[in-house]
């Protein structure tokens, strides 16, 4: 079982940042993974905010392209997500995600169903 430990999050003002870290769990034997960072706000779907694959290709979601840069230590096993210019719609519960890649095949597909190991989830706070 692989767990995922988030860290991060807060409030902040608009335009202020922010920077989420995951870190896999000793029981991380993926030798390649799909991870992403999605998020969640009150009375809504959970959406996708950012992936990188194992050769850290990455994918933003529209909304926060420019803004926000996923990236991965893979020595010491931890994701990350840096939050540049926020905005009160970036208000949300924040989520890291893994999957390992042979799961589809060898690809990613950036879904939340897709994904199989889940953090607790943090929050993030955008004050106008």
């Amino acid at each position: 079982q692989v767990h995922l430990v988030q860290s991060g999050g807060g409030t902040v003002q608009t335009g202020g940042s922010l920077r989420l870290s995951c870190v896999l769990s000793s029981g991380y034997t993926y030798t390649r993974a799909c991870m992403a960072w999605f998020r969640q706000a009150p009375g809504k779907e959970r959406e996708g905010v950012a992936l990188i694959d194992s050769d850290g290709r990455t994918i933003y979601a529209s909304a926060v392209k420019g803004r926000f840069t996923i990236s991965k230590d893979n020595d010491e096993k931890t994701l990350y997500l840096e939050m540049n210019r926020l905005q009160p719609g970036d208000t949300a519960t924040y989520y890291c995600a893994a999957v390992e890649e042979s799961r589809y095949g060898g690809i990613c597909v950036f879904l939340s169903s897709t994904f199989t190991n889940w953090s607790q989830g943090t929050q993030v706070t955008v004050s106008s």
